[in-house]
């Protein structure tokens, strides 16, 4: 019996990493598609750079729309020569939902439907915090939806969309891993990013809140990185006052474990921390067309999902004309006063049982319900 074939794609580096996570769930599967790092190293030959699908916001979609276009036609040219069994996409909601509406109005790809393909993805889009009713368009493309959280579920159902709660994957290797160790040191991390265009907008705004810690010298700073932005960020820090440790993103984690207080982008290294229970600061700046539109469209308090989990601010944000140095300075004193860290820390304690299922890991439910 031939082995079953899988077709994955994945935008973004937590897309990556989850990627490989299900892959590794999976033994005696051939697979394809578009991944990073740590898919290739579970043996995936990327069609193309997978840092082409990283852009976010509307006007930084709009220019990279020729690149996006040409990747997508390769896309679904690469799906029909390949022959999957189950197309398995992975966020990037955008992105993956053009792929597949191509191939389901193309004669070969209703062939193909016809004999058995499937539409599997992974991270259920946000409908809930902007417009729900793009779940109905969601249910129209896809056979099977996983989503992380309980709550994400009805949304979908109610379109007819077989949604499956699986957890949070990030929490099997992180989840309760942060082990405290004895020392003086205080490292303060600092994420712009892993997009071209965040890390330009996000690291001028962590050099101004450098300036303004006071006895900054009882800190030391680093800043994770991956491979399409380091040598960015290496040129531009080469030039700050205090220049930031460049840790690789392989070595993410171990940094996570050890940093007592972080300043990040909004984003899924906002549930890496909480999971390992880090202090954190969350920040975003987009241009001021895309930030006109979130106000109009954005129907949550907030964007991390710690405080989504928990309905409260247990990480402080600042987004749009919100993301200044000083209210990012303002915050960070604060939680370093008397007993403000620890609480914060606790909080996140509480959240530790909302990012798991009682079934068992994400990867592994993910895994099986594919190969179905």
């Amino acid at each position: 019996m031939p082995n079953k074939k899988i077709f994955i794609v994945a935008g973004e580096v937590s897309g990556d990493a989850l990627g490989a996570r299900i892959m590794r769930q999976m033994s005696g599967v051939e697979f394809s598609g578009v991944g990073g790092a740590e898919m290739t190293e579970c043996g995936l030959q990327s069609i193309f750079p997978m840092s082409d699908l990283s852009v976010m916001g509307v006007v930084e979609v709009l220019g990279h729309l020729r690149t996006l276009s040409r990747r997508i036609n390769q896309t679904v040219d690469a799906i029909i020569k390949y022959t999957p069994d189950v197309v398995l996409t992975i966020d990037s909601p955008g992105f993956a939902r053009s792929v597949i509406k191509k191939l389901r109005k193309s004669p070969i790809g209703k062939e193909m439907i016809a004999r058995g393909l499937r539409f599997h993805h992974v991270v259920a889009p946000q409908v809930w915090a902007w417009r729900p009713g793009r779940a109905k368009k969601y249910a129209r493309i896809f056979d099977k939806l996983y989503a992380f959280f309980d709550f994400e579920v009805p949304y979908f159902t109610k379109y007819g969309l077989d949604t499956v709660a699986v957890g949070h994957p990030i929490a099997e290797g992180l989840l309760g891993s942060k082990k405290e160790t004895k020392t003086d040191e205080k490292i303060i991390t600092l994420v712009p990013g892993s997009r071209a265009g965040e890390v330009r907008r996000l690291l001028p705004l962590f050099r101004e809140f450098i300036d303004k810690i006071p006895n900054r010298d009882e800190y030391k700073f680093a800043i994770p990185v991956v491979e399409t932005t380091a040598e960015y960020v290496k040129s531009v820090v080469a030039n700050w006052r205090v220049r930031p440790e460049i840790v690789p993103a392989a070595a993410r984690y171990d940094l996570y474990r050890r940093t007592y207080i972080a300043v990040i982008a909004s984003g899924t290294v906002s549930a890496e921390l909480a999971m390992l229970h880090v202090p954190a600061i969350v920040v975003y700046k987009m241009n001021r067309v895309t930030t006109w539109i979130g106000h109009l469209l954005i129907r949550v308090k907030w964007v991390s999902l710690v405080n989504i989990l928990l309905n409260r601010a247990v990480y402080p944000e600042f987004l749009g004309e919100k993301a200044t140095a000083e209210n990012i300075a303002n915050a960070f004193n604060s939680m370093t006063k008397s007993g403000a860290r620890e609480k914060v820390i606790s909080e996140l304690c509480a959240a530790d049982n909302m990012w798991v299922r009682p079934e068992g890991a994400a990867s592994k439910i993910i895994a099986e319900q594919v190969l179905v």
